[in-house]
């Protein structure tokens, strides 16, 4: 009895139309600050010739990468809440799944390596020229999207092959990979155990560098003699930290078990956090918190 399934309903958050305008209205000005705030980013870096160092360059990918990722997510989200017809065909669907993972799997990577940029500037900073060279930069920050490219395309391949029944109601705001596994009529064990695997190594990897980074970099500046240079570094390295780590660590929850039968609500809540709050996040600590950011930004 297995049908071919042309098209998924998103159920998105709440049935009530109330909550749907005010859902709508918050997640409007979310998405409006979010990209704003990333391509105040991208254009400060760009016309600013004293930030085109390679940390600063490694934030205008960060940031182009938001604004990829927030138009993956957020404007589908938006119309489901208001339209009547809360669709999305097969095909949007698994685009929007590869989009998701990939740009997703790229932030994992951008962030080590900004991580480890940030470790050769603080503990290593008469190499640092030598090291991070604008050969160096590029590629890291290549490598970076082109290995985040290829990730997505293996978990979009074995979600795509799987049979779907006539029964397509996702109970989630947008195509992830544990709702579309639950709607599956065929034998899931070996996606969920690829996807698994994939999962383990790609984030945990990617959080042990960033964090073996930022610890490095923690000790070296409690070795600083001057109370306010530490506390000013601490106070960056630590907001840094924060941000990362809720952003590891919510999707180590979501994506590193080997099963994914999260309740639907738990689902959601948690996938805000990393979809919509870390990319609206991230130009708010990385850069308009950075003194040389600030600067540039008020000659712009």
């Amino acid at each position: 009895n297995v049908t071919a399934v042309l098209e998924f309903k998103l159920l998105g958050f709440s049935s009530n139309p109330c909550c749907q305008i005010l859902l709508f209205t918050l997640g409007l000005v979310i998405y409006i600050l979010t990209i704003l705030g990333n391509i105040i980013t991208i254009l400060v870096v760009t016309l600013e010739p004293q930030l085109h160092s390679p940390m600063f360059k490694f934030l205008q990918n960060l940031s182009f990468l938001e604004v990829c990722y927030t138009n993956t997510i957020i404007p589908k989200m938006l119309s489901s809440l208001l339209a009547k017809r809360k669709s999305i065909s097969f095909s949007g669907c698994m685009a929007q799944l590869y989009y998701f993972v990939s740009l997703g799997a790229t932030e994992c990577y951008l962030l080590a390596v900004m991580a480890y940029d940030r470790f050769l500037a603080v503990c290593r900073p008469l190499q640092y020229g030598v090291i991070m060279t604008d050969e160096f930069y590029v590629h890291l920050a290549v490598g970076s999207w082109v290995t985040g490219t290829f990730t997505g395309f293996l978990p979009c391949l074995m979600v795509s092959r799987l049979h779907f029944c006539s029964y397509n109601l996702i109970d989630h705001f947008f195509c992830d990979i544990s709702p579309l596994l639950k709607l599956s009529c065929s034998d899931t064990a070996v996606t969920e155990a690829v996807i698994f695997i994939l999962s383990l190594l790609v984030l945990s990897s990617c959080f042990l560098l960033t964090l073996v980074s930022y610890l490095l970099i923690i000790l070296t500046i409690l070795k600083i003699p001057s109370a306010s240079g530490k506390r000013v570094t601490f106070s960056t390295c630590s907001s840094h930290l924060m941000v990362v780590t809720i952003y590891y660590s919510t999707m180590i929850f979501m994506y590193v078990r080997p099963t994914y039968n999260l309740s639907s609500e738990l689902n959601k809540a948690v996938s805000v956090l990393y979809t919509v709050a870390t990319p609206l996040l991230n130009p708010v600590i990385y850069s308009f918190r950075n003194k040389a950011f600030k600067k540039a930004l008020k000659k712009t």
